[in-house]
């Protein structure tokens, strides 16, 4: 015979799982609001080399979990579409 959840036990989940959301984000809300002093601007004229080292920079300040993995795939996008322009 088999036994039925309790609609309890699943609407208490929902919630968790909602305010769980709700709080990420908002931490994702108040990291966009403040302006990042630390991130390393990129001008046109870079170097291959300075972008390999802005590159370094960014998987340290990722890995310091500096920054969160949305804004690093984005930035490290930029860098190398920037680094694939140099070299044709």
């Amino acid at each position: 015979m088999a036994t039925r959840r309790s609609t309890f036990g699943k609407q208490d989940r929902e919630r968790q799982k909602k305010a769980r959301a709700a709080e990420k984000r908002e931490r994702r809300h108040d990291r966009t609001s403040q302006p990042d002093t630390d991130e390393p601007v990129v001008t046109t004229d870079a170097t291959p080399d300075q972008l390999l080292r802005e590159i370094e920079v960014l998987h340290a300040r990722f890995d310091a979990k500096a920054i969160d993995f949305e804004t690093f795939e984005e930035r490290k996008l930029e860098l190398f579409t920037q680094l694939a322009s140099l070299e044709l």
